[in-house]
């Protein structure tokens, strides 16, 4: 599992990476000075990717907690919420710098996607707080 984790830490931070030079280069093509949502992918991709599971590989070779049931499925929700998440900013990133408007249920539509996204990492964040706690005890 520590190679695991290792692993998809390294495929966040080249998402990241990905992110980052995308938004530079996507605002300079486009023109755009003012304030994007494209800007915190970046971050996002880099804190709640990368470093994340880099410190979720620290907890796992001190406390061996991914063989608790459904660990699994709480890492696969916990990034499903996270690049959904990613999927609202780009959505709303793009539209800011093309200067699209949208109608308010479209709106409303983009912020829901990322709103589930953060539900759903919230959520799962949590519940895996509570089988490493476990495991700690």
């Amino acid at each position: 599992m520590i190679k695991r984790y290792l692993n998809t830490a390294i495929l966040y931070a080249v998402l990241a990476m990905i992110f980052g030079v995308f938004y530079r280069e996507f605002t300079k093509f486009n023109h755009f000075t003012g304030k994007t949502n494209l800007s915190v992918m970046h971050t996002h991709y880099f804190l709640l990717g990368m470093f994340f599971f880099l410190f979720l590989m620290l907890l796992e070779q001190n406390f061996g907690f991914s063989s608790q049931p459904n660990t699994g499925k709480l890492l696969v929700t916990y990034q499903l919420g996270l690049n959904i998440t990613a999927l609202g900013f780009l959505m709303r990133g793009l539209t800011q710098v093309w200067g699209t408007a949208l109608s308010r249920t479209m709106d409303a539509s983009i912020s829901g996607i990322a709103g589930i996204g953060h539900i759903l990492m919230g959520v799962s964040l949590i519940l895996l707080l509570l089988k490493i706690k476990k495991q700690v005890s």
